[in-house]
């Protein structure tokens, strides 16, 4: 029987290469010079760290441009507010990754409300689809390319 996995997952090595990539050019740029402005990977999380607000902004731009080059998806992106702490602000980039629960239960009800001749099981941090036609898993994959979710899919997986 036909199926296919639902996941919504971040090449952590991409950015990696792309948040070096990212301190590389701060570096160099001339708006950046003297400043101590830098980027930083914990886990899951970008630290951005620079002098100004205005150059978080900057910075934040920098980091968007370098890992749509790389193909991460920005809109896994979430950005918290700046802070301050003395001389310095900091903000934090956080790279949402995994189905969670409430967006698993939201594309098996889409799925369920079109109508279309396949299940959909919630399984950890993926949504398996599986159904008895190629046809009926492709329409599925359209339809929710097209969805506004608010994380990017991808569609793995897939078994005939």
């Amino acid at each position: 029987m036909p199926s296919f996995d639902i996941v919504s997952e971040v090449d952590m090595h991409e950015v990696s290469n792309a948040v070096d990539q990212a301190n590389r050019e701060v570096g160099t740029r001339f708006d950046f010079k003297g400043s101590d402005a830098k980027y930083e990977l914990e886990g899951a999380d970008i630290v951005m760290s620079a002098e100004a607000e205005f150059q978080l902004k900057q910075m934040l731009d920098i980091l968007q441009t370098k890992l749509s080059r790389r193909g991460v998806d920005i809109g896994c992106l979430e950005v918290d507010k700046a802070e301050v702490t003395g001389k310095r602000v900091q903000q934090k980039v956080t790279l949402r990754q995994g189905v969670d629960k409430e967006l698993a239960r939201k594309i098996v009800k889409m799925i369920k409300d079109g109508k279309f001749k396949v299940q959909a099981a919630i399984q950890g941090e993926k949504v398996r689809v599986t159904g008895k036609k190629r046809d009926d898993l492709q329409q599925v994959i359209a339809m929710l390319r097209e969805a506004e979710l608010g994380l990017p899919l991808q569609f793995e997986n897939f078994r005939d």
